[in-house]
């Protein structure tokens, strides 16, 4: 202990004195002396305190502070280094686990990072659905109140049943008996017992119990149902369990036969694209040949020889292609390259103005649905025709095209046609072809029949007519072969004629069958009201001799594809006249496949004027 007089000013804690006159017990002198070192601690701190800042020790020099860890100052203390990790231990990824949040999904992530709001809101109703389901009702003190097993009379039930089915079973029977209460997917209920979604869904047709979905906790809940409520309701809904085991055999073979058939089907397909590859390989590799144009040798006939394999084809007469072709000086601007003068006509085939004009009017749109044309002067064959096409509609299924011929600064043709896309679920009927046709191999062509007038005449000038019409024949594009001549019910007369395009190296496509048709339209057609008011005026007064005869208008239907009907094989072309008076008659053609198929319907009308200067009483003119 220090003296009073020393020149330190520190002070000392005195030792401790023994207590005097006092009653303490062992544990209150414990206390006391703890309690003595903890001050005499507390002193020691804040007498460092104060010398360590500005005071000096015994020795005068200040005490050595300590630098904080936070200081900028060189000296200040560093952190330890970081360990590092051992290469050989491969790669690895470090996560936060104090920052790392249970998606409940079988995965933990980073809070706040991959964690969708709508999931989490759904999972917590889904909890909520199933937490009010699992809340069990109080029990009470007396036992009477309390309900009772149907099994067992226990009063040990299962209060999940008791409030989801209202089903009073004990956990004991329910173990017991799986066959009445154990509980169904909705799966096994639409499968077993042929039960529907909506019968399933109702809770008060069919009570059931929400679970969590295994597969994942965001999918809607598990609906199970109690066996014996479901077969009760399925007994009731199909009349017994015999008549649920048929309904589900019929079922099953059902869908055995809906399996079998798209079985056939797919394998049918397969073998039909199999098929058509095989076809397809074998065309391919066959030769098309590629013909040039026609060359007239010494001897006048034609010859057309293939570029690439040398084979050629004679031709006696002009090919359907040629009579059609056009050319196109400008856009909707076309004209003719060639022009076919009928033996004794006025003008140009008519036909050919028609299919040259509705070829015009193809290169603008799609293949023809019909047409309906006017004649308005005759053409001269020495002079090419002019076709102006105009685009007047197009919709959504038709578009409509005026086409006008134009020669020599005249309008000479006019033509509005209408084109369709195709509509094949449409229903359908058609007027049947006429019966016991003769085949085209059977019937006579027109040229045998004028080779045989030449022979039997003794007239010069039909001599001459004939040989004309022979020429004429061979060099057209069109064969042509009368098959008969019937009566109709009313006495009028109907004219059968086979028709096709000679030597078609090609089958042409769906647009230019239809030009094609529409030249063969207009062969022997106007002709027939000729014959037909040359045969139903024989024996009456007057003069039926025909002095002239042209066309006025035209109109054509077509109502197939040329899937359907090729022009290089044969039709039919049955005509008939309706009318005639005025110096104007009417006719009605229908175009047949060898098939029997009605591929178009065609309407003329016509000028069938006869000499009438003979008839004294016929009224004069008043134009």
């Amino acid at each position: 202990m220090d003296t009073p007089g020393a020149s330190s000013s520190r002070y000392t804690t005195p030792p401790p004195r023994e207590p005097q006159n006092l009653d303490l017990t062992p544990e209150q002198v414990k206390r006391i002396e703890l309690n003595r070192l903890k001050a005499k601690a507390r002193q020691r701190e804040r007498e460092e305190q104060a010398f360590s800042s500005s005071s000096t020790n015994a020795n005068g020099k200040r005490p050595l502070g300590v630098v904080p860890a936070t200081s900028t100052s060189p000296t200040a203390p560093k952190a330890p280094p970081k360990l590092k990790r051992d290469s050989r231990l491969g790669k690895y990824f470090e996560y936060d686990l104090s920052k790392m949040v249970n998606s409940k999904g079988g995965f933990l992530v980073e809070d706040g990072k991959e964690i969708d709001e709508d999931v989490r809101a759904k999972e917590k109703e889904r909890e909520r659905q199933r937490a009010m389901q699992n809340v069990e009702p109080p029990i009470f003190l007396d036992p009477k109140l309390n309900p009772r097993c149907n099994e067992c009379n226990s009063m040990d039930i299962d209060q999940t049943y008791k409030k989801v089915f209202g089903c009073l079973v004990c956990n004991k029977c329910k173990n017991e008996k799986p066959e009445k209460y154990s509980l169904l997917t909705k799966t096994e209920c639409k499968e077993d017992y042929l039960l529907t979604d909506a019968e399933l869904r109702d809770q008060e047709l069919m009570p059931h119990l929400l679970k969590a979905n295994p597969h994942k906790s965001t999918f809607a809940n598990m609906m199970l149902f109690l066996r014996y409520q479901v077969e009760d309701f399925a007994w009731k809904k199909w009349g017994s369990p015999e008549a649920l085991d048929a309904e589900w055999q019929r079922r099953v073979e059902e869908k055995k036969k809906k399996k079998n058939k798209k079985f056939e089907e797919g394998l049918k397909e397969l073998r039909r694209r199999t098929r058509e590859t095989v076809w397809q390989k074998r065309k391919d590799q066959e030769h098309k040949h590629v013909f040039g144009v026609v060359e007239k040798g010494a001897n006048g006939v034609g010859k057309q020889i293939c570029h690439e394999c040398g084979f050629s084809i004679d031709w006696n007469h002009e090919q359907i292609s040629s009579a059609l072709e056009v050319e196109q000086l400008d856009v909707n601007l076309y004209r003719s390259k060639t022009l076919y003068l009928p033996v004794r006509a006025r003008g140009v085939f008519g036909g050919q103005v028609i299919s040259q004009a509705l070829v015009s009017a193809n290169n603008c749109v799609d293949p023809a649905f019909s047409l309906h044309c006017y004649f308005l002067l005759s053409a001269s064959a020495s002079v090419p025709i002019l076709y102006n096409v105009d685009r007047v509609r197009d919709g959504r299924s038709y578009a409509t095209r005026s086409v006008r011929a134009v020669q020599r600064g005249r309008t000479i043709f006019i033509m509005l046609c209408s084109f369709q896309r195709p509509e094949p679920r449409q229903p359908a009927f058609q007027l049947p072809m006429p019966p016991n046709v003769p085949a085209p191999d059977a019937c006579e062509g027109i040229e045998v029949i004028y080779e045989r007038l030449f022979k039997e005449t003794t007239d010069e000038r039909v001599k001459d007519f004939c040989l004309t019409v022979l020429e004429e024949r061979r060099r057209s594009p069109i064969e042509v072969k009368l098959a008969g001549v019937r009566e109709s019910e009313e006495g009028v007369p109907i004219f059968l004629y086979w028709h096709k395009a000679r030597n078609t190296p090609v089958r042409y496509d769906s647009a230019f069958q239809k030009c094609i048709l529409s030249y063969i339209s207009d062969s022997q057609f106007i002709s027939a009201a000729r014959r037909t008011l040359t045969q139903l005026h024989q024996g009456v007064r007057g003069s039926t001799k025909v002095v002239m005869q042209t066309s006025l208008d035209h109109n054509i239907s077509f109502y197939e594809s040329s899937d359907d009907f090729d022009c290089g094989d044969w039709l039919l072309y049955v005509i008939i006249s309706e009318r005639a008076a005025s110096g104007r008659a009417s006719v009605h053609g229908r175009m047949y496949t060898p098939s029997g198929t009605l591929v178009a319907v065609c309407n003329q009308e016509g000028v069938i004027r006869v000499d009438d200067r003979e008839a004294s009483s016929s009224p004069a003119p008043k134009l």
